[in-house]
């Protein structure tokens, strides 16, 4: 322990160098939960709309979402490889803040090359910076040290302070002024969380340094000696909890995707306001951080009191009731999802959303930072940056979860191609004012048009019953019960530039679908009289639309839709299925707590107590309880 860490300077009890990191995580997670609060929403956002996104399926969108989160996060482990070995956690968060910056700017330019390859700088700089300035917080703290705890909880505050105001601020300006606008804006506030960390390196003197330094404070004895046995045992025990963070993750991180699309098409988020008709879906992102916010020093307060009265507090304890409580929140989902299949197109009401967030928020403020400390009690000091790096690649694991069970709650879209002409689609739409970009004196302009959605190759959608008349399936408007099925063709499949096989196969498998569509109804005993009901969905093809002359021709529309009953089933069926997983999980982790708690060698056992000059470096001293 260098003498660095005994005279630094501190603020509310803790060291200066904390607050340096905090702003800096803020800035970085503005950034992006700001961007996450978008993403799946503008990937499954039709490339026709208003504000046009990529125009992929809900399930697509959600795939997308789960492989890039998993990555994120994946990344950490040679993020951690790299500062153990080579540039020290340091020098490693300064070049994935830079990654950060040019990723989320790039994000900000309007093509499609320039998204992805936003997405893929965002991965490498998290990568870098996130398993690092985590463990450069535990290295604030000498061995035993109690506010080590409160600590990492004092830290997940600014992180979540950051994904408040970013849900919210970056939400609404997406929401005002286009997607990209939003993008820009997580991009700016990981400008400043650079220009924090830059700032601030002066209070970061002793922390975060390559430990094959000759200065860096650390044993080269330590480095080289093999793992002793208690070392050992302690990792086998963090590769256990690690599994606790795949599950919890799994479950939680249902917030970015399903979650999000769910408040976006089956909730009532209507306020009425005149210059806010109704609250972004990408704004209720905000709830967790804002509980957080709220919560965080009271959940943190209570385990402090709760491990005083000398009760059960160990981390992995904590770890299992937090997963029971988050997953307990996905009960009000189920209500959620049984008040809106209630009525036809129905909504849930706000406040089951508000509700299952707070029990996501207390379940996460029992696990993740405490996770995030346990790491830093039980690695080995040649292992720290490696083994926070393999945390996040569970929690990787556990966000690449989630997306999988997201896509198992997106039914698939049942599919067709337009056969109307213009004038018989005014009949079931109606003139909106819509946004459109035009030339005027050879420069892009965009102006607001009054007009039918099809005029100006936008999508429009058409709401209808379904149910099965004899061998054939009809559609009837749904409020005035008039017969929809000239509109579409269920079995038309397009034959330019294809070939004769694949026309063929194409022609089979819609084919398929329709008799699949078919026998849905007959198991379901849908008739005119018990109909079910569907939102059509038209969308112009998205190259197509970028052809000026086909402007307005109300041509190359295709129709989707999901039977709006079986999707709600399913949706509370996933809903159901996370409540059961979560808590069973928690009970068996709660059961096999004492056997886990051995192979830790009592290395929290020590809390509270000062080493002075034996304390270890910054992370589990081998030597202690050997």
């Amino acid at each position: 322990m260098t003498d660095s860490v005994k005279q630094e300077k501190e603020i509310f009890g803790h060291p200066v160098g904390l607050f340096v990191l905090f702003f800096t995580e803020l800035w970085e997670r503005f950034s992006y939960y700001g961007m996450r609060a978008l993403l799946v929403l503008y990937v499954a956002t039709s490339a026709t709309a208003v504000d046009p996104g990529l125009g992929w399926s809900n399930g697509d969108a959600i795939w997308l979402y789960g492989w890039y989160t998993m990555l994120v996060y994946v990344a950490s482990i040679p993020g951690g490889y790299l500062a153990d070995k080579f540039l020290g956690q340091k020098k490693t968060v300064m070049l994935g803040g830079f990654l950060l910056c040019a990723g989320h700017l790039v994000l900000a330019i309007p093509t499609t090359w320039a998204f992805f390859t936003g997405l893929l700088l965002i991965i490498l700089g998290v990568g870098g910076l996130k398993p690092n300035i985590s463990t450069m917080v535990g290295g604030l703290y000498k061995e035993g040290d109690i506010r080590r705890d409160s600590g990492f909880t004092i830290f997940y505050i600014g992180i979540n302070i950051g994904a408040f105001l970013s849900s919210i601020v970056v939400g609404l300006v997406a929401y005002k002024y286009g997607w990209h606008y939003g993008f820009g804006l997580a991009g700016i506030g990981m400008l400043i969380g650079q220009a924090v960390f830059i700032g601030g390196q002066k209070h970061l003197k002793h922390v975060g340094n390559y430990i094959g330094a000759a200065d860096s404070g650390v044993d080269k004895a330590v480095m080289d000696n093999p793992l002793t046995k208690i070392e050992k045992d302690r990792i086998i025990v963090l590769l256990i909890s690690f599994l606790i963070v795949v599950v919890f993750w799994g479950a939680f991180e249902q917030a970015g995707g399903l979650m999000n699309l769910y408040t976006d098409a089956k909730v009532d988020r209507n306020i009425g306001l005149s210059w806010l008709e109704e609250i972004p879906a990408a704004v209720f992102q905000s709830l967790n951080a804002g509980y957080i916010i709220i919560f965080g020093t009271v959940i943190g307060g209570f385990w402090l009191w709760w491990k005083k009265q000398g009760r059960e507090s160990s981390s992995l304890f904590k770890m299992a009731v937090g997963t029971i409580i988050m997953g307990l929140g996905y009960v009000f989902m189920m209500f959620a999802s049984k008040e809106a299949s209630a009525v036809e197109f129905g909504k849930a009401a706000m406040y089951w959303v508000f509700l299952a967030y707070l029990f996501h928020t207390i379940g996460e403020l029992c696990t993740s930072p405490v996770s995030l400390s346990f790491i830093t009690k039980l690695a080995p000091v040649k292992y720290a940056s490696i083994m926070m790096g393999i945390y996040f690649a569970a929690t990787g694991f556990g966000n690449k979860l989630a997306g999988s069970i997201g896509e198992a709650a997106q039914l698939e879209s049942y599919s067709g191609k337009m056969i109307a002409n213009k004038e018989q689609i005014y009949n079931f739409t109606k003139k909106d004012t819509i946004e459109v970009k035009t030339l005027v004196n050879g420069e892009k302009v965009i102006k607001d048009v009054y007009d039918y959605p099809i005029n100006e190759d936008k999508n429009f959608s058409v709401k209808a019953k379904v149910f099965l008349e004899g061998d054939n399936v009809v559609f009837n408007e749904y409020e005035n019960g008039t017969n929809v099925n000239n509109l579409f063709d269920l079995l038309k499949v397009d034959t330019e530039d294809k070939k004769p096989e694949e026309i063929k196969k194409a022609q089979e498998k819609k084919k398929e679908e329709l008799e699949s569509l078919k026998t849905y109804l007959k198991e379901n005993n849908v008739t005119k009289d018990a109909p079910h009901h569907v939102k059509l969905t038209f969308e112009k093809d998205a190259d197509k639309a970028q052809i000026i002359e086909n402007k307005g021709d109300g041509k190359d529309y295709g129709v989707s839709f999901v039977i709006e009953e079986a999707q709600s089933q399913q949706e509370y069926k996933i809903f159901t299925f996370l409540v059961i997983f979560t808590v069973a999980f928690g009970l068996l982790l709660i059961l096999f707590l004492k056997k886990l708690k051995k192979l830790t060698h009592g290395a929290e056992d020590n809390e509270g107590v000062d080493f002075g000059e034996n304390a270890g470096f910054e992370l589990a001293d081998p030597e202690i309880n050997e």
